[in-house]
Formats: C-alpha cells, sequence, structure tokens
C-alpha cells in the first residue's frame, strides 16, 4: 500500500566505545516506523556514519560525514558513554562537532549521556574531558541519561514524539485504505526507590511494563497476551480477562522478571478481529 509521508532524516552520533547503544537508538527508530508511520505520514530515516557514508578522498573525513549526513539531519540523537572521542580540526571531537553544528542551524538536537559503571580498561584522559564538555553543555539546555539500552529506546520514543509535535507536519494520504488491527510492543523499565537500609543507603528497584499499542483503524476485542515459552524469565502480572483495545490506543501491561529462564522475552498477543481470532508474537527482551 503506497502512502504519502515526510521523511525524517535522524543521525545518530557518537563516539565509538558505545556501539549498542547506536544500535539500540537504530532499533527504537525501526520500531517506532512500525507503529507510526502509516497512521501519522512520517518515516524515520536513521543515519549513521558507518553504514551510510560513502567513501570519498578530498577532505577531513568529519567534514565529508558532515556534508553527507549531518548537514541535512532534521533530529540528531547524540550519545556519549565514557569517551569524549577524537579531535577534528574544528572541535574536541567529531561528535562535538556534529553537536555544535546542528545546534547552530536549528536543529533539534537530544543529548544523552550513559550512567552504566564505567569500564575497567577506561581512558581517564577521555573521561575527564568528556566530564568537562557535559559541564559546559548543561547550561545550555536539558540533558538525557540511560543507564542501559532498553532505557535509551524508551526516552528515544519520548523524544520522538516531542519532535513530531513540535515539527506538526501535515501531510495527506494518498489514499484512505483500512488497517485494521495493528499492534506494537514496546518494553520499558524505570528504576524507583524502594527503602533505605539501616545505614542510610538507598535501595531501588526495577519496574518493568510493556507499552501495547493498536496503531491501526479498527478495534481490538477480546484482547488476551501471554508469556511464549515454558523456560521464560518473564511472567506477566495483569488480569487474565480479556479486554478491548481501541484504535490509536495504548495499554500499559505489567511484567516481572526472574533470573533464571533460557528462552527469550516473547509476548504473544491475541484478539478478535470483524469476528475473526488472531494473534502475533513480539520479542520484547
Amino acid at each position: 500500500m503506497s502512502f504519502t509521508a515526510s521523511v525524517l532524516r535522524v543521525v545518530i552520533a557518537s563516539p565509538s566505545d558505545i556501539p549498542e547503544a547506536r544500535d539500540a537508538v537504530e532499533g527504537a527508530l525501526h520500531n517506532w516506523n512500525d507503529a507510526n508511520s502509516i497512521s501519522k505520514h512520517i518515516v524515520l530515516l536513521p543515519w549513521r556514519w558507518e553504514t551510510a557514508s560513502v567513501p570519498l578522498l578530498g577532505g577531513h573525513p568529519q567534514a565529508q560525514i558532515n556534508e553527507q549526513g549531518v548537514d541535512s539531519a532534521d533530529i540528531v540523537i547524540a550519545l556519549f558513554g565514557s569517551r569524549l572521542g577524537s579531535p577534528t580540526p574544528e572541535a574536541v571531537s567529531g561528535t562535538v562537532e556534529e553537536i555544535e553544528r546542528s545546534v547552530a542551524t536549528g536543529k533539534l538536537v537530544h543529548l544523552y549521556f550513559s550512567t552504566a559503571p564505567l569500564p575497567r580498561d577506561i581512558d581517564t584522559a577521555q573521561l575527564d574531558g568528556l566530564r568537562e564538555f557535559r559541564h559546559q553543555i548543561s547550561q545550555r539546555g536539558l540533558l538525557g541519561e540511560f543507564v542501559n539500552v532498553a532505557q535509551l529506546e524508551h526516552e528515544v520514543w519520548k523524544a520522538i514524539e516531542f519532535d513530531v509535535a513540535k515539527l506538526d507536519l501535515n501531510v495527506s494520504a494518498l489514499a484512505t485504505v483500512s488497517r485494521g488491527v495493528k499492534f506494537s510492543a514496546q518494553p520499558h523499565e524505570e528504576r524507583e526507590l524502594k527503602e533505605y537500609d539501616k545505614r542510610g543507603k538507598a535501595r531501588y528497584t526495577t519496574r518493568h511494563w510493556i507499552e501495547i499499542t493498536n496503531s491501526g483503524d479498527k478495534d481490538a476485542t477480546d484482547v488476551t497476551f501471554e508469556v511464549v515459552g515454558e523456560h521464560s524469565s518473564m511472567m506477566l502480572t495483569c488480569d487474565d480477562e480479556p479486554t478491548i483495545i481501541h484504535a490509536g490506543q495504548t495499554r500499559r501491561l505489567s511484567v516481572v522478571h526472574y533470573l533464571q529462564g533460557s528462552d527469550p522475552d516473547v509476548i504473544r498477543i491475541h484478539w478478535a478481529e470483524n469476528g475473526e481470532k488472531k494473534h502475533k508474537d513480539f520479542h520484547v527482551g
């Protein structure tokens, strides 16, 4: 099915020490497309220099990255782990240059810092430079943090929803075609303060949930959920009674995780659509 859409280029900027985080951002953008592109007529196009840039001589590598990807971006998602990155002729690092260049041209820039434990072989000079940059940039806007890739994916979704509302894109569809029920399942987690021990040290617990969204144009009736696999580490804590998820509605499904379990985290959604029973599996690990 063809549809008219605005395509937004989203540059993923970071030093080379956090490839998993870069992958998580790209995955979150693709998942957002799956859930929203048809209904909102917007497609997010991730751009990463290591996969999208074209080898070309005739200038500093960072200048080529700027010309091929950064300068034509609509949104920039920048990440830092424990390194600031390699210096360029224009800035203390390539990632910093991409951030500064994008801010200067009025692009939407979201900046996140990892709070995960630092690696044992950390480069202290890089870490010092990163801390100095964070101190300076914190005076110029709001910064984000992430402790793991699941939280980062959640933060990216929030940022994209903010950007889409801010840009207020108005695109008309070529044709109105019924999409039926279209589910997506996005895992989330949040660290919460549980209590303080006798020494006054804070103890935390992590709350997990899955956001189930029906981005189609039909209501899903008789909706139930189940965990797939005999040895899953995930358990649902919701009511077993069938429910209705209306078109455009999102439901929060609470889950708990155990240390044991060898099967991947997969949730199966059952529903009825126009009197026909259907089901679909979603990997949420």
